[in-house]
């Protein structure tokens, strides 16, 4: 005859199991998913591109310059309030030291932006 204790635990495990089967799923959607897009603004992907420069030089001056340019951008909609959120937690990375992890962060958001000509 089986243990009574038998029952509990293979509802914790079967629990344990759905849980992780949920969270597997979440994060392969996120993996695929595109992140925010910059848009076709020329001035916004040079100020994105003066940014990876500032996160690879370590150079706070520049990182400071970058910030406020972009915060300039978001202010008069040529940057997407998304893109905005996703670049401020990229340079808070880079103010909380972790400057290459935050280039790298960088870079794969600029290799997964759409290329969009302005006129299409």
């Amino acid at each position: 005859m089986p243990s009574s204790n038998a029952d509990p635990r293979r509802r914790l495990v079967r629990i344990a199991c759905a849980l992780a089967s949920v969270a597997a799923i979440w994060l392969l959607v996120r993996a695929f998913q595109p992140p925010p897009q910059i848009g076709t603004d020329a001035e916004v992907f040079v100020t994105v591109d003066a940014l990876f420069t500032a996160l690879t030089s370590r150079d706070d001056d520049r990182l400071d310059a970058c910030d406020e340019r972009l915060h300039a951008l978001r202010e008069t909609n040529r940057l997407p309030a998304a893109a905005a959120n996703y670049l401020d937690a990229v340079i808070d990375q880079a103010r909380n030291g972790q400057w290459e992890s935050a280039a790298r962060k960088l870079y794969d958001f600029m290799y997964r932006q759409r290329r969009e000509s302005a006129n299409s």
